[in-house]
């Protein structure tokens, strides 16, 4: 396991150097979002050939976020925190290869049809603390962009620069070699020696209070 500092947006070489459980640590330019309708309007840009209101740089990251709009002094950070990026699976491998994306991240992992996108442009999955929002937050030094405010706050498509944002955790890397794979094959396999030793414990407990044939 390797700690890396890593700068956005990062070079293509950066990112085939990293390896699944490589502690990282982002500087530099993102684009966060945090719900289906951003998504969605993202893919209705794509269908009409328009190009976003904010330019994706090779970082795009499921980080819901409050900022509020300070007249004449720009924004006040309430707080962010990561979602879990497996319920835009459909949405990713699409968003991945039509912008290039070096880095995706959130929580809880995304899907192997997502991962085989990955490697194909050689983008990397980070795993964001689920609960660290204090320091995920303390890490957003400027909110350079907000766009889309006809939604939430946190469905809204938003430039942020960030310095050592982190501890984040590579879970899929640029091989389409992902932690969240293994560990469902791992469970598979496993599964029908689980489910005999559950039988075993059932009959045993039947047969101690005499319920059992």
């Amino acid at each position: 396991m390797a700690v890396v500092y890593l700068a956005c947006p990062p070079s293509p070489e950066a990112v085939a150097a990293l390896a699944v459980g490589d502690l990282v640590y982002l500087s530099g330019e993102i684009v966060v979002t945090g719900g289906l309708p951003a998504h969605k309007r993202i893919f209705e840009y794509l269908d009409r050939g328009e190009p976003l209101p904010i330019a994706m740089e090779g970082v795009f990251i499921h980080l819901p976020h409050m900022v509020e709009e300070q007249p004449g002094s720009g924004y006040l950070i309430h707080y962010a925190n990561p979602t879990t990026s497996r319920r835009f699976d459909q949405w990713m491998p699409r968003l991945i290869r039509a912008f290039d994306l070096k880095i995706v991240g959130g929580k809880g992992g995304l899907g192997s049809e997502v991962a085989e996108a990955m490697a194909e442009a050689g983008c990397a999955y980070l795993s964001l603390l689920g609960g660290g929002s204090p320091i995920l937050s303390e890490a957003i030094k400027e909110v350079l962009q907000v766009e889309w405010k006809d939604f939430p706050p946190h469905f809204r498509l938003t430039r942020l620069r960030v310095e050592n944002l982190g501890p984040l955790t590579v879970g899929i890397d640029a091989r389409g070699v992902s932690r969240y794979q293994a560990l469902e094959d791992d469970a598979q396999q496993r599964l029908p020696e689980i489910m005999a030793q559950l039988a075993a414990r059932r009959e045993a407990a039947q047969a101690a209070d005499g319920t059992g044939n």
